[in-house]
């Protein structure tokens, strides 16, 4: 129970049946203004994908994916996705996407060895999406034009919410300020990767972190990053790797800083072949799709998450994520979370 925060005298902002209508509206709005901005496609994507492949999402690389045979297959398995992360990439490759458009899919995920608390669940809902892009703006500018685009939508999902709930007020910055997380390690060497995360979110509201995966100066990294999507081990410019990150904000409920998105420009064959080897495992190099973007035959993108309940747990100042979606918690969790005011559906 040490990993649940309760702030102290936490009293939802919105009843259950307020709080329902309030995800539909947000989904609803946040999904539009995405698409817009970015010149997304919504298709719809797969819950499970076949063993063995390379698609799936390897997070960390320690993760247990939840698997099942196929009966009418051979008993071929099956793995419930972490995130569409790869698959997204091929299916913009196989729709032939012209650079400036792309897709954007509800991606339902099973992650069973997360270690549940107030922002992390089994249970995992997120638009992930993926657009085309040139080689040439493989770039930190180009990252940073589509995270201002995004950090615009949520803008606009602040206005749009306050605008119908007046007890919920805006609390976002009117920019998004960008942080090398090498930097931000020489800035605050004594400290965590997290307590630099809440330092630097409560001094500007809104953050993207760049460069979550490449080593720090100390040999380090600031995060966990799988080797096989997000570029983190190209120059971004100015003595810096990185051209990926996570889009951070500072969490007035649980006053701490909280992730809405992970994204960045995918790897290209150069890249991925150089963060195998670092990460120690070129092995990959043989599994399918690996071997297609090894060979030039997969497009150059770049793309990303953005949780669904995260957003939705933010924006109406939710203390759990249990307030917003329905999944499965310890017993003593519940209770406890009761004790403090916090219902979980």
């Amino acid at each position: 129970m040490s990993k649940v925060q309760f702030p102290k005298d936490y009293k939802a902002l919105l009843g259950p049946k307020e709080t329902e209508h309030a995800i539909v509206m947000i989904k609803d709005f946040f999904q539009s203004q995405l698409s817009t901005a970015l010149n997304l496609t919504r298709v719809t994507a797969p819950l499970f994908v076949q063993s063995g492949t390379g698609l799936n999402d390897d997070l960390n690389g320690i993760e247990r994916a939840v698997t099942f045979p196929v009966k009418d297959m051979n008993d071929t398995r099956m793995e419930i996705v972490h995130s569409l992360a790869k698959w997204k990439r091929v299916k913009v490759t196989d729709l032939n996407l012209a650079p400036g458009y792309g897709i954007y899919t509800d991606m339902n995920a099973i992650r069973a060895d997360e270690e549940l608390d107030n922002i992390h669940s089994l249970y995992v809902d997120q638009w992930d999406w993926c657009r085309c892009m040139d080689e040439k703006d493989r770039t930190i500018m180009y990252l940073k034009e589509v995270v201002r685009k995004i950090y615009d939508c949520l803008k606009h999902l602040e206005f749009c919410i306050y605008d119908r709930y007046d007890a919920i007020k805006p609390v976002l910055p009117e920019e998004i300020t960008f942080v090398y997380a090498d930097d931000l390690q020489k800035e605050f060497p004594n400290l965590t990767p997290k307590e630099r995360e809440n330092a630097v979110a409560k001094k500007y509201g809104a953050v993207f972190l760049i460069g979550i995966g490449g080593k720090l100066p100390d040999g380090t990294i600031h995060d966990g990053r799988a080797p096989d999507y997000d570029d983190w081990i190209s120059e971004s410019g100015d003595g810096h790797r990185g051209l990926n990150g996570d889009l951070l904000v500072w969490n007035p409920v649980l006053e701490s800083s909280y992730e809405l998105s992970s994204m960045g420009i995918r790897v290209s064959p150069e890249s991925l072949k150089a963060q195998l080897e670092e990460r120690g495992c070129p092995e990959r190099a043989k599994l399918e799709f690996h071997k297609r973007l090894l060979e030039g035959k997969l497009s150059y993108t770049i793309g990303g998450g953005i949780g669904q309940s995260r957003l939705c747990m933010f924006f109406l100042r939710k203390a759990h994520i249990g307030e917003i979606q329905v999944s499965m918690w310890p017993e003593e969790m519940k209770v406890e979370c009761a004790k403090h005011g916090i219902n979980l559906l």
